[in-house]
């Protein structure tokens, strides 16, 4: 069990790593929180009362006090992230003292140990502000939504944000090919198929391919054509814990798996070419997307049929205008010579998508 006391915990300090402070004299508790604490990859320090060192209690990323010492933490200074952490659950007087010491959560062992693990592993990887992440997600077959999500993703890493391109569509061919990085060491998505809980993302991010700057989780040549909808959420949750940018190449199809990367989306990019048969498709996969996804948005690409421009197909779909996506020969034709899309900065492409992360980032609130 774990409940909430006061306000939410705090943001992690991005690129901050440590482990927690453990108060406690339980040796019991105390094997339980080294148990937990060795699940989630970090050392902790543990004292038995408030740390004689200047600055150790307020310096702690997270400070897991044992119901035990909660009498002597009380004349310890206020601070987020401190942790209220018992065995007994009929012993209503734990909220009392959580209160009293200003505890954010009190938890109860053994119900609360995967919380708790997430809790110490977010601040053992120094997790900030989560990914702006994005999707992308073509009206109709060819409309060029691979080629915009990966001049997103190499617009991103130029820009000096940490990025990653996610690949969620198994029958596209490979992102990896499109940015030349087909024979680029590094893990495939088959690879994490297995994954279950929480990934680490820093573990995630040095075990796939680099390409441009970023990092791709694309498809290998084998038969593997889906993971399981587990696995999409905590590959995507992990690489979301990273900050920075995650753009997503999606199907137009809404399975479980694709269900889950739609829920981790900030917002979508439906793009979509200007003609009328492009639009009558669009409209549908919009309304299998807007199931799970709130915030989705039109990209029109040209050239435009007679009597359509870009508001009219973005009224015609109901659906906030993202922009006019300009035609380039690398859009028109993905994949044709070695240069990824998007990676000429003075391109219509790279200036498209420079804008469009420019409003998405003020709308967000800044990058982590």
């Amino acid at each position: 069990m774990a409940g909430t006391v006061t306000h939410d915990p705090p943001p992690g300090t991005p690129g901050r790593q440590g482990g927690p402070l453990i108060v406690t004299e339980d040796a019991a508790l105390l094997d339980d929180l080294l148990r937990l604490c060795a699940a989630a990859g970090a050392t902790p320090e543990v004292h038995h009362g408030v740390p004689e060192r200047r600055g150790s209690w307020e310096a702690a990323p997270l400070v897991l006090v044992g119901d035990d010492a909660a009498r002597r933490v009380r004349g310890a200074s206020r601070r987020r992230g401190v942790v209220l952490v018992g065995r007994d659950q009929d012993d209503s007087g734990v909220w009392r003292r959580a209160v009293e010491i200003g505890a954010d959560h009190v938890l109860m062992l053994p119900d609360g140990e995967q919380w708790l693990v997430d809790r110490i592993a977010d601040v053992a990887e120094g997790v900030g502000r989560p990914a702006l992440t994005v999707g992308v997600i073509g009206g109709r077959g060819g409309a060029g939504a691979s080629t915009l999500a990966c001049a997103l993703a190499v617009t991103s890493a130029r820009e000096g944000l940490r990025t990653l391109l996610v690949d969620a569509d198994p029958l596209g061919g490979g992102l990896d090919v499109l940015l030349g990085g087909e024979a680029a060491e590094g893990l495939r998505w088959p690879a994490f198929a297995g994954s279950r809980g929480r990934v680490g993302g820093g573990a995630l991010e040095e075990s796939l391919p680099e390409l441009h700057s970023l990092r791709v989780l694309s498809w290998d040549r084998g038969d593997c054509v889906a993971v399981p909808p587990q696995a999409v959420r905590a590959v995507l949750a992990a690489a979301r814990r990273r900050g920075g940018a995650v753009v997503v190449d999606l199907p137009r199809r809404v399975d479980e798996g694709v269900a889950e990367a739609l829920a981790q989306l900030d917002l979508g990019l439906l793009v979509v070419p200007a003609e009328l048969r492009a639009v009558a498709a669009a409209a549908r996969v919009a309304s299998a997307v807007g199931m799970v996804l709130r915030d989705l948005r039109v990209a029109v690409r040209g050239p435009y049929a007679p009597g359509l421009d870009e508001r009219e197909v973005a009224r015609l779909l109901g659906l906030p205008l993202a922009g006019e996506v300009p035609v380039e020969s690398g859009l028109r034709r993905p994949g044709e010579g070695r240069t990824p899309p998007g990676a000429a900065a003075r391109g219509p492409l790279a200036r498209f998508c420079t804008a469009f992360w420019e409003r998405a980032l003020i709308e967000a609130g800044g990058a982590g």
